[in-house]
């Protein structure tokens, strides 16, 4: 059955910041995970991961939604050359689990209670895997929308994960603490007040590109999706990983067509360079990914393809 998500609007444009229904499914990491819900287990060199699946949303490919400024014929044929239906766009959302020594760290939220039944299910992957929230140490926000901080905290308005310190950057926390109901609707946050107020004195704000935990994760600026979004680069050398945040979105449109205008990003010019910048960067060192709205569980590379680029998932099983 195919769900659309009511449509919102963003701060700047007119866009719905809503995710699709992922027509890909892995084999959980356990032997009988409750019904909808998936993780799989991976290594990031030494460390030990799991990706989350917190749900799926979709999009329709109508020429305002995702997609700006492009014929919707045009932009449905290079869904269709990238093996994607032609009609909408699909996106997973999945957290990233990884355990690093003596931390447990969470790189995004999920949606929590912001997009009702089709997502918000990533304590129950986590409890599926065995993984306790209160267990979590720290928390890395790659920005403020509400299916990457929807999930901080519970339905009755209480920290989700009681005993993490939450990084995000200076930027996007002056952003977030700054918002008013009506534009935290907007980009998908439905009590911005509530969320604030819960992990205001979590919150352990840093400067763009800072190396926020000296070894594991150091936080890499790409600009253009909202003031201060973040990736985050986990690990040590050569055995790293880059969560992307939201530089990426779909794993056709986005990887094929870096320069087409995106409805979600905030500076869509900026937004589009950056992930120009980082897809070439990305080719030419080899750098393994985690794409947080990607098929899950969103691990992978980006490779040459034609005159162009193409997203490789990479098989966990």
């Amino acid at each position: 059955m195919k769900i659309t998500w009511p449509r919102r609007t963003f701060v700047s444009v007119s866009a719905l910041l809503s995710l699709a229904v992922c027509a890909v499914t892995m084999t959980a990491h356990s032997a009988s995970p409750a019904p909808g819900v998936q993780y799989q287990a991976f290594k990031i060199g030494s460390y030990s991961a799991l990706a989350l699946k917190d749900g799926a949303l979709q999009e329709p490919n109508d020429g305002k939604s995702f997609v700006v400024g492009q014929p919707t014929t045009e932009v449905a044929a290079a869904l269709k050359s990238g093996g994607a239906p032609g009609d909408h766009f699909e996106f997973s959302i999945q957290p990233l689990l990884v355990h690093a020594g003596s931390h447990l760290l969470l790189f995004d939220t999920g949606a929590g209670s912001n997009f009702g039944e089709i997502a918000g299910k990533l304590l129950g992957a986590m409890a599926a895997a065995a993984e306790n929230p209160a267990s979590v140490t720290d928390i890395f926000i790659s920005h403020a929308h509400g299916d990457h901080v929807g999930g901080l905290v519970t339905p009755a308005g209480t920290l989700a994960f009681p005993n993490a310190a939450i990084h995000m950057s200076a930027p996007e926390w002056k952003w977030l603490s700054g918002m008013s109901d009506e534009n935290a609707k907007k980009i998908g946050i439905s009590q911005v007040t509530v969320l604030v107020a819960a992990i205001r004195t979590k919150v352990v704000p840093f400067e763009p590109g800072a190396d926020v935990l000296p070894g594991v994760v150091k936080a890499v600026e790409v600009k253009g999706h909202t003031p201060g979004h973040s990736a985050y680069r986990i690990g040590s050398d050569p055995d790293t990983l880059l969560f992307i945040g939201d530089t990426m979105h779909s794993y056709v449109v986005s990887v094929r067509k870096p320069s087409w205008k995106i409805a979600f990003d905030t500076d869509q010019q900026t937004s589009a360079a950056s992930r120009s910048a980082l897809l070439a960067q990305s080719v030419g060192t080899g750098q393994r990914l985690y794409a947080v709205h990607f098929p899950f569980p969103g691990v992978g590379k980006i490779v040459k393809h034609k005159s162009g680029y193409a997203w490789a998932p990479e098989s966990l099983h």
